[in-house]
């Protein structure tokens, strides 16, 4: 069995509140290792950005300070979110609708918050949970939308969900962005941020040494209220979110890992 179904298969057999202890306890030693000894200090850049979230609140969870910062500084920030959330409340059709409407307008009042304009934010509206799956002509249909965004933006730097990031629509948006970018032979700085990593993935299982030596922190403090308080425009998410987990993204410093 790889590391990634034991991890599931150990995750189905723990009691949840055990197991949110557990993962609470990971997640924060392994942040405040990454963040006082496992990292460097990211000089903030004024490059344009672009940030690729899977689901409405990965962008503001992984990336919240960073927009904000170049945001309020006057700097392009494009938002790009591939699926349209509907998975988070279960598989009811009708509760599904509800919950693509109303996650995308708690995006839209986040992302506000963080001084992104509306005419910045993309829905591409992929169905949750079927990035990993896609066809090859659905794949590269994404691909090239992606393709197209990247060539009208012309980003300075590329934020994406984490390689490894213990979530098969982080994982592949990962991958999807990777690839348009060599498509679109664009040159761009890709920057990775870690949502899901720290808190479901034992230190050294799947991130390795070798990961954490591409960490870097990037100074958030000035703007730490505006990111709480976008983080806390999502409430159709925070009611199903554990509390550690949360709390790990309202630090005064954002993590993220460079790619080559």
């Amino acid at each position: 069995m790889n590391p990634k179904k034991t991890l599931t298969s150990l995750e189905k057999i723990i009691p949840n509140k055990l197991l949110n202890q557990i993962q609470y306890i990971h997640c924060s030693l392994v942040s405040w290792w990454i963040l006082h000894w496992g990292s460097q200090p990211l000089n903030f850049s004024e490059k344009s950005a672009m940030v690729f979230s899977p689901h409405q609140d990965d962008e503001t969870f992984g990336c919240g300070g960073m927009i904000a910062r170049k945001r309020e500084q006057g700097i392009q920030v494009g938002i790009t979110f591939l699926t349209d959330g509907r998975g988070s409340h279960g598989l009811d059709p009708l509760m599904q609708n509800q919950v693509i409407q109303i996650r995308q307008q708690e995006s839209l009042i986040a992302l506000d918050i963080l001084g992104v304009n509306t005419s910045e934010i993309h829905f591409l509206n992929y169905q949750d949970g079927s990035l990993a799956s896609l066809n090859i002509e659905k794949r590269q249909q994404i691909i090239t939308e992606i393709s197209e965004l990247l060539n009208l933006y012309q980003p300075g730097e590329v934020y994406v969900p984490h390689r490894k990031d213990c979530h098969q629509d982080h994982e592949a948006t990962y991958n999807l962005v990777k690839e348009a970018i060599i498509q679109s032979k664009i040159t761009t700085e890709i920057l990775q941020y870690p949502i899901w990593v720290f808190w479901r993935s034992p230190l050294f299982i799947l991130l390795k040494l070798q990961d954490i030596a591409a960490a870097y922190r990037l100074s958030v403090t000035s703007v730490k209220e505006k990111k709480q308080k976008a983080i806390a425009a999502y409430p159709s998410q925070l009611e199903m979110l554990p509390r550690g987990f949360i709390n790990r993204f309202l630090y005064s410093e954002e993590i993220f890992f460079k790619s080559e």
